[in-house]
């Protein structure tokens, strides 16, 4: 029945509202798909030339996948699913430690569950909105101007856009935000770390197939999986006193610096991002804000919260929150305000959480200490005894209710 609901809400006749969505990433992707689900109008402006293809792996479970599914999005997602693999910690040369069978991640998790590349998710989102929605590459917002009846963007060509509902969904340093709500130092809370994801254009030569190996040591981790030609990536993070400085240095340069005493597999992929220095690079650090939305405006996704990668669940609350926001502008009717009120507040325990889990989980990702990389090691030998198994799968559940 659901299936066909959704079937119907992406056929739906367009009710004369109208709306802008900044960003044409996770967040603002799937707020356009659900809009037009609900008959608006829904011009997207993204200011990168083109459509972004990579990524870092994710895990999309408990609420996040099941908003893919009231989005109409599994049929497309599945095909793209990786499922479990085998995890692999391995010394600073590479050398295996000890490994975690892909069936152990398995029966914790679940089978409702997708593990995806971040540009598999965009890209699924993209097909299925592309043809429902106008979207602008290569577009900048210049001015945001509202009335209590609409909501006007001035875009970098100095044309008009005129809108009942502006969503800036445009990422953690987001245009909309700082014209609307003010600087990004206002809310950025930089956590000290850098992170660093990449695909890798041919297999990593020291990790074998199907398995994704990890480095954790005091203060970093890095994680190479070999999943295959065009499927396989790196993902590096490592905790920085000045993420200026790295920022300045670039990718290469700083991750170069940070790992390049390592061997095995992070060797590999350091070896192919000197040759072709294109990642993802950026430091970490949360957004908190005491209101997401003014007036008909309103930011969503990483704009509005960012958990960061040491949640994991920041595509999982992307969706959620585009979903629950077209049920709230569904349930009030032209009172827009009001829906985004109640949108808010519906949402903003699960957002608080998130943060104080990604907080608590940066000595996981960047131990302060040999002690706490060892500590963590026998975590994760534990969880491989059926007791102990038990109580992560338990755990998990927890977290998604």
């Amino acid at each position: 029945m659901e299936a066909l609901e959704n079937a119907a809400h992406q056929h739906a006749e367009t009710s004369g509202r109208r709306a802008t969505v900044v960003g044409a990433g996770i967040a603002g992707l799937a707020a356009a798909l659900r809009l037009h689900q609900q008959g608006w109008d829904v011009v997207v402006v993204e200011r990168a030339p083109s459509r972004r293809s990579s990524g870092y792996l994710m895990n999309l479970h408990g609420p996040g996948y099941a908003a893919a599914e009231r989005l109409g999005l599994v049929p497309a997602l599945t095909p793209r699913d990786i499922g479990f693999f085998t995890s692999v910690l391995v010394h600073a040369d590479g050398r295996e430690k000890f490994r975690i069978p892909a069936t152990v991640t398995e029966a914790a998790v679940g089978n409702r569950a997708l593990s995806l590349f971040r540009g598999d998710l965009e890209s699924a989102l993209y097909d299925a909105v592309a043809d429902l929605a106008d979207i602008r590459f290569g577009t900048t917002v210049q001015a945001v101007t509202q009335t209590p009846g609409e909501v006007v963007v001035t875009l970098g060509d100095d044309t008009h856009l005129r809108a009942e509902l502006l969503v800036g969904a445009d990422g953690v340093h987001s245009r909309v935000r700082e014209l609307v709500f003010g600087a990004e130092p206002e809310y950025f809370v930089d956590l000290g770390h850098m992170v660093g994801a990449f695909p890798l254009e041919t297999v990593p030569e020291h990790v074998p197939g199907g398995v994704g190996t990890t480095f954790i040591g005091p203060g970093r981790t890095a994680a190479v999986m070999n999943l295959g030609p065009e499927r396989s990536s790196a993902f590096f993070t490592y905790r920085c006193p000045d993420t200026g400085t790295e920022l300045a240095l670039g990718a290469a340069p700083a991750l170069t610096r940070a790992f390049g005493d390592l061997g095995g597999g992070v060797a590999d992929a350091l070896h192919q991002l000197e040759a072709d220095p294109a990642a993802y690079f950026d430091s970490v650090g949360q957004i908190v804000m005491d209101r997401w939305s003014h007036g008909r405006v309103v930011l969503l996704g990483d704009a509005a919260w960012c958990v960061t990668v040491f949640a994991g669940y920041g595509a999982a609350l992307a969706l959620d929150g585009a979903d629950q926001l077209g049920t709230a502008l569904a349930a009030h009717g032209d009172d827009i305000p009001t829906a985004l009120d109640t949108w808010e507040r519906a949402l903003r325990p699960e957002v608080h959480k998130r943060q104080a889990l990604a907080r608590k989980g940066i000595s996981r990702f960047a131990p302060p200490s040999r002690a706490h990389v060892w500590a963590g090691e026998l975590m994760l030998r534990a969880i491989q005894l059926p007791g102990i198994r038990g109580l992560v799968r338990r755990s998990i559940q927890r977290a998604n209710n």
